[in-house]
């Protein structure tokens, strides 16, 4: 009975450890310094609500818990997109002035790594700004911090809730400096090659229902320098081969 109870009492202890090892795991690190964020060129931000029933249209398999809004939306249960959420929503300038829809396919990356702080999720924006002209935001997100930070905590709670104030990079690549690529469709995006980068800002996370007070901003460079440009290009480049 004594071994029993050691080998229990280690097994208790070993599960422990591991568990306080990927919450405070010291090869996650801190989230670097967005390049975009300390750019004298030029920029446009663009903010969206990342709460789902603030939206026009959000949607998943229907199992997670943050629930498809409206109900009446098709869910995405089908074997090869039902690791995909898909968000349609308005997008706001600097003044709060609505000025273009915003629509992100995200999906689960067969590339998260646990151990090395990588919650990884690959995502597409795809932008259009009416009178402006229209978008597309390549990028991986890793939400290692947003889990460790709120979503943990929020399971915790006696509440099953968080609040606080919270801001975080989600951005992780594929750009070498961690930014995503943005490639320019029509009107006066046309031809552009350039980086972007999306954080996110909470107050309130429930552990029932998901985000209950969550925005998103996109910083989206519509300038680039001559050695970024060709660093760029041949990235998109070696994307369509």
């Amino acid at each position: 009975m004594r071994t029993l109870l050691v080998l229990i009492l280690g097994i208790v202890t070993g599960g422990v450890l591991t568990l306080a090892f990927l919450f405070y795991n010291p090869l996650s690190g801190q989230e670097p310094l967005s390049p975009i964020s300390v750019s004298d060129r030029q920029i446009v931000s663009l903010s969206y609500s990342a709460v789902a029933g603030h939206s026009i249209i959000f949607t998943n398999s229907g199992e997670s818990r943050v629930h498809p809004f409206p109900v009446e939306v098709l869910q995405l249960w089908e074997p090869p997109i039902s690791q995909t959420d898909m968000l349609v929503t308005v997008l706001r300038d600097v003044r709060d002035e609505p000025v273009g829809i915003g629509v992100k396919f995200s999906s689960i990356s067969e590339r998260t790594r646990v151990l090395q702080g990588k919650a990884l999720v690959d995502s597409a924006w795809y932008i259009n700004m009416p009178g402006e002209g229209s978008m597309l935001i390549e990028q991986s997100e890793n939400y290692w911090s947003f889990l460790r930070d709120i979503v943990a905590p929020a399971h915790w709670s006696s509440g099953d809730n968080w609040r606080g104030n919270w801001q975080g990079t989600l951005t992780d690549g594929p750009g070498a400096l961690g930014t995503g690529r943005v490639y320019g469709g029509g009107g006066r995006f046309e031809g552009l090659v350039s980086e972007a980068v999306e954080t996110l800002s909470a107050k309130a996370y429930s552990a029932v229902t998901g985000p209950v007070a969550m925005d998103g901003r996109l910083t989206i460079e519509l300038s680039v320098g001559t050695d970024d440009m060709g660093e760029l290009e041949r990235a998109a480049n070696a994307d369509l081969q």
